[in-house]
């Protein structure tokens, strides 16, 4: 074999190796990211696979792209009625959350390690954001969920509190390369790159979703295509007109995602597995950069920082941020916990090794034995944690889909999927006696995991799904006359 073809063995085994760890995670109650994190460490130069790897130029342009891809694909996922609640703490979290997090970290570091302020403070905008995508594939595996507002609020935060910690260490590693710079210009750049991020995203979301609506493509497959490149598109255009590329593309996701067009579930499916292999690719890629030897001698300040982090720095930011919401004290320290850091942080480690400051590499051996800290501690205490504090729920059965219906921007007609709760005015009534609006039909029933193909003297029983297609402008109103309380 030719070292191309060494180069696919390699490569294709990694993946393989990478997905099967996954399987062990759910076992375990592990992060995933931690097992593949580990496979591309011992395929490194220091573990048995002896593959010489050393690039931060491709590891950061990699974690680039593949965190776009994750970002665009979890805003596709996210139901904008779940989250529309909790916006404003999100917002509070992922900003002045995010800040406050950074500043006691960098304090932290500089007070007692051998940082410097400013290379203390990079320390701290670095590993400032959180990984929720870790966090819920725990408590999937624990069969656990979070009550009450406190999954979407984590959702919601994970999403958008990468811009504000990628600003925060840009800045920071421009003072330290240039002392003399002046950064008085700091809060209206930061408003001025959320404004046009948040801007450019929800347009260009509206915009993919006429330009798939409209397209008309003869071949399926290139709707594939149009979004992989969509997502391309929104994050350079973006960055080019000096907004977060990453709030961009998340935020044309959320539109999209709570949007219908051509070929949506099969889109949102596509995405789904391609946000797995950009996660598998990226985490695979960041182990290989890292020596497994030069961990040892930071093993006592990698230690001290994640303590201080996940005991001090993490909650003070939570509970401070959220002093004047009406969250009750468990529902804050749930949150404090659940402040896992993921792949942006580690991403966020290269850009001091791109830039030659100064302990770069310390810095960034630093950062994974954080990483790696929080994840293995945390990640596997956050089901216990839940049922401590007494705010975990079932986490409720992947619904088997019947029957796959694909809107059009030319049609009115949409189906949706409601949940009758034990409290619904619907319950123990007939169809017929619900005055549907005209132009709505249900046209299934999901039962106990049974279908019932329903009539005009079916009963709505408590915990049944209704597939119900409708008008989209009737679509609220419909979902008003289920969901109000008896």
């Amino acid at each position: 074999m030719t070292p191309f073809e060494y180069l696919l063995l390699g490569v294709s085994l990694l993946l393989l190796v990478s997905i099967l760890a996954s399987k062990v995670s759910s076992r375990l109650g592990v992060p995933a990211l931690l097992l593949f994190l580990l496979v591309g460490m011992l395929a490194g130069s220091d573990g048995p696979g002896g593959f010489q790897f050393d690039n931060p130029v491709l590891v950061q342009s990699l974690g680039i792209v593949a965190l776009a891809y994750i970002l665009f694909a979890g805003g596709l996922d996210t139901n904008w009625r779940s989250v529309r609640p909790v916006l404003g703490r999100a917002l509070i979290l992922s900003t002045l959350g995010v800040f406050v997090t950074a500043l006691l970290v960098g304090w932290f570091v500089h007070a007692v390690l051998d940082f410097s302020l400013l290379e203390g403070l990079l320390v701290g905008a670095i590993v400032s954001s959180t990984d929720a995508a870790a966090v819920f594939s725990v408590l999937r595996s624990r069969n656990v969920s979070l009550s009450g507002e406190l999954k979407p609020l984590l959702e919601l935060e994970s999403g958008s509190n990468d811009p504000m910690a990628v600003f925060l260490t840009v800045a920071i590693i421009s003072l330290l390369v240039d002392p003399g710079a002046k950064l008085y210009h700091l809060p209206l750049l930061v408003l001025w790159q959320m404004v046009v991020g948040g801007a450019a995203g929800y347009l260009l979301g509206k915009g993919g979703v006429l330009l798939i609506n409209r397209l008309r493509l003869e071949y399926e497959g290139l709707y594939s295509v149009l979004t992989l490149t969509l997502v391309l598109l929104i994050y350079s255009g973006t960055v080019l007109l000096k907004g977060n590329g990453f709030l961009a593309v998340y935020a044309a996701g959320l539109v999209m995602g709570n949007s219908s067009f051509v070929q949506k579930k099969s889109l949102v499916r596509f995405h789904d597995g391609l946000a797995w292999l950009m996660q598998i690719t990226m985490f695979l890629i960041l182990g290989l950069q890292v020596f497994p030897s030069h961990l040892v001698p930071v093993t006592l300040v990698g230690l001290c920082t994640a303590a201080f982090l996940m005991l001090v720095a993490r909650p003070v930011s939570v509970f401070a941020t959220l002093l004047f919401t009406p969250m009750t004290v468990r529902e804050k320290t749930m949150i404090s916990w659940v402040g896992l850091r993921g792949a942006v942080p580690i991403v966020l480690a290269t850009f001091p090794l791109m830039a030659g400051v100064g302990k770069a590499e310390m810095i960034f051996n630093v950062v994974f034995f954080i990483v790696c800290s929080s994840a293995l501690l945390q990640g596997s205490t956050i089901p216990l944690a839940a049922r401590w504090l007494g705010l975990d729920a079932p986490m409720l059965a992947k619904r088997r889909r019947p029957f796959e219906f694909e809107a059009s921007d030319e049609g009115k007609g949409e189906l949706v999927e409601i949940e009758i709760s034990p409290v619904s005015l619907a319950v123990n009534r007939q169809i017929v006696d619900l005055h549907l609006p005209a132009g709505s039909l249900i046209v299934l029933i999901q039962r106990r995991g049974e279908f019932v193909v329903p009539g005009g003297g079916t009963l709505i029983e408590a915990g049944d799904t209704v597939h119900l297609l409708a008008d989209r402008e009737r679509i609220d109103e419909i979902r008003a006359m289920f969901e109000t309380p008896s």
